[in-house]
């Protein structure tokens, strides 16, 4: 084990995702003594580089997992997991989606492919102020934390980068595959509320319309 991978391990953070910054702290001394320890980590496949400036401790040296959507979090900062991602985990569509898909707010859309981490990709919604958050929540995986949109949000964020119209209940059950019990068994409420979110026509109607079509 690399003298790097023992002090992680040390400290209590081999479940972290590690920025440049914590691991100067964490080493201290200058930046050649820095940069060789680090370089020797990852050249024996005990830390990983996520992207610049973040690491992570290969699944050989961590006591959990890395979480996928905590990681996505630490990559982009103020993002948050959607679409058929976050479909997926609510078990609202019935397909596995092998894509971490999280959404920002402002930005240009970004991809990272990693070979041992998985592939994430970013996009940006645009939301009236203060709402960027509205129907997200908090989710603690595997003592990481991750923020996670509620179902009928990811939806409406489909809708939204999909430019997709009201084409019917059908749509939605066949087209998109969504769980019909899991569709009706959300609020009005929760779905009106959606209404304050999007700025354009078409996520209004549709937030109407799928109201009027579920009886609510």
């Amino acid at each position: 084990m690399t003298p790097l991978t023992e002090l992680i391990i040390k400290s209590g953070d081999e479940h972290q995702v590690l920025s440049s910054r914590q691991l100067e702290r964490l080493l201290g001394g200058s930046d050649a003594r820095r940069y060789g320890m680090v370089n020797r980590a990852l050249k024996s496949g005990e830390l990983l580089k996520v992207r610049r400036g973040l690491y992570v401790l290969s699944h050989d040296h961590r006591r959990t997992p890395v979480q996928p959507f905590a990681l996505a979090q630490q990559m982009v900062p103020g993002s948050y997991v959607s679409l058929e991602t976050a479909l997926s985990f609510h078990g609202w569509i019935p397909e596995a989606v092998h894509v971490i898909a999280s959404l920002t707010c402002g930005g240009k859309s970004m991809k990272f492919t990693h070979d041992v981490l998985g592939q994430f990709t970013f996009r940006s919604v645009a939301t009236r102020p203060g709402y960027f958050l509205q129907a997200v929540a908090r989710h603690e995986l595997q003592n990481q934390v991750a923020l996670v949109a509620e179902p009928v949000r990811a939806l409406l964020d489909l809708v939204y980068l999909r430019k997709l119209p009201w084409q019917g209940l059908e749509y939605l059950l066949d087209g998109l595959r969504i769980d019909e019990l899991s569709l009706r068994s959300v609020s009005p409420l929760s779905i009106a509320k959606l209404l304050d979110v999007y700025k354009g026509r078409r996520e209004q109607k549709f937030i109407e319309e799928l109201l009027k079509s579920l009886n609510l």
